[in-house]
């Protein structure tokens, strides 16, 4: 689908400035603009302009002294990076040497120049706003931004449903009363916000994270395994994301992993670990603690979209054991590579696979490793109802993650609502 952008949209993830979180992942902006994809906001980029809309990403940095415009290479999307106002920089120094948790909220407040942004935003014809997450400081400015220039804003739920403080909690409110709409995937989330905020149905959107289905599916498995010196009688468990134990469930894989590996003595087996982050040398530490076998790890962020099919096209299930995810993305590429998922009830999880088996995922309790091996290890010994499963998994993938589905309901809600 071929379309000619009409409408723009601004984009601002979250964060107080790109380098937070960007560095944490040892990705660099040359790199950002030149490789990275896969995250849920290329998919926004990618839906949208499939629909007719631009999109023009929005960062502060304290690398840049004036604002800066690039282009996101793979998407072609424009990057405008504006420069930290002095006054945060004097916040974020002083957060540094306080344990005051106010200032870190009153730095959040400060993070986003709202006069430079004010001017980028009418030079690049933009007709909305939309937030990343709207528990955040960042959602609240932008509501009273959006209000001065008589611009809708909206949010979209990515996982970020705490406040910083109690200080953001009156100023949460008056946004999300002024804001225009919401964009949550997830039911249970839906229910928290109407529940704590009072927020009418007519502003909430459940759309789902989109995927380019097309791009996204599987190579010849014996052609993968080749690549990574996988035998191809071995059976293999594949993971992808951050590297954060506690959030991403690790901890938990790791033991399912050894009962899995306990119950099947004679068998290849493989876990396939794919990503880094902030818990990598933790994660490290446990692996050989536990004297793990048949544990695979690629440690580092992987953002080759040609690599990672190839991580996912060599394994028979994925699994996804997260406490707590947004919206996840990465289940989702595996089930367009035709992979049976089996994962956590984590938020976002259930509504992935509301069909259940149908919808080619096993779904087992959060924090319960036990139950994480015996699904595991039931589609590992089953090759009928892996491939049927993996099956379903495409399917799903392709009617309700596409960019031509996502897109036209993105491009509804956030273009029906002109100030």
């Amino acid at each position: 689908m071929n379309v000619q952008p009409d409408q723009t949209i601004a984009l601002l993830p979250w964060g107080d400035l790109f380098e937070d979180f960007h560095d944490t992942i040892g990705i660099s902006f040359e790199t950002f603009c030149k490789e990275l994809t896969g995250s849920w906001q290329f998919g926004y980029i990618d839906a949208l302009s499939a629909a007719g809309v631009r999109t023009v990403l929005f960062f502060a940095s304290e690398h840049v002294s004036t604002p800066s415009r690039f282009t996101h290479v793979p998407t072609g999307a424009t990057v405008c990076v504006l420069p930290a106002s002095p006054l945060h920089r004097a916040v974020r120094y002083t957060v540094k040497r306080t344990l005051f948790p106010g200032l870190k909220t009153l730095g959040a407040y400060l993070s986003t120049p709202l006069g430079l942004l004010a001017r980028e935003l009418r030079r690049e014809g933009c007709n909305a706003i939309l937030c990343q997450e709207y528990e955040y400081a960042r959602f609240d400015v932008c509501v009273l931004l959006g209000k001065l220039m008589r611009l809708p804003v909206f949010a979209t739920f990515q996982g970020g449903h705490q406040q910083l403080s109690r200080l953001e909690a009156p100023m949460r409110a008056l946004a999300l009363q002024h804001c225009t709409g919401l964009i949550i995937a997830t039911q249970t989330e839906i229910e928290r916000v109407r529940t704590n905020y009072g927020m009418p149905p007519a502003k909430l959107a459940r759309i789902f994270n989109p995927l380019d289905v097309k791009l996204w599916c599987a190579i010849d498995r014996d052609e993968a395994r080749g690549q990574l010196g996988i035998p191809l009688d071995a059976q293999v468990v594949v993971w992808h994301g951050r590297v954060e134990i506690n959030r991403k469930g690790l901890d938990v894989l790791l033991e399912a992993w050894k009962q899995i590996c306990c119950d099947r003595p004679g068998i290849d087996l493989r876990l396939l670990l794919v990503g880094t982050g902030s818990d990598a040398d933790e994660l490290r530490q446990r692996i050989a603690t536990m004297q793990l076998r048949g544990v695979m790890w690629i440690d580092e962020f992987v953002n080759d979209r040609t690599k990672m099919r190839c991580y996912l096209s060599a394994a028979n299930v994925y699994t996804l054991p997260s406490r707590h995810e947004g919206f996840p993305v990465a289940p989702i590429e595996a089930m367009a590579c035709g992979l049976p998922v089996v994962a956590a009830d984590a938020p976002g999880i259930p509504d992935i696979f509301e069909g259940g088996e149908a919808s080619g995922g096993l779904v087992v309790p959060r924090g319960d490793a036990k139950a994480l091996a015996l699904a595991l290890g039931r589609i590992l010994d089953d090759e009928a109802g892996r491939r049927e499963l993996g099956k379903r998994a495409r399917c799903r993938a392709e009617d309700s993650f596409s960019l031509e589905v996502i897109g036209k309901q993105l491009h509804d809600f956030l273009l029906s609502h002109q100030t």
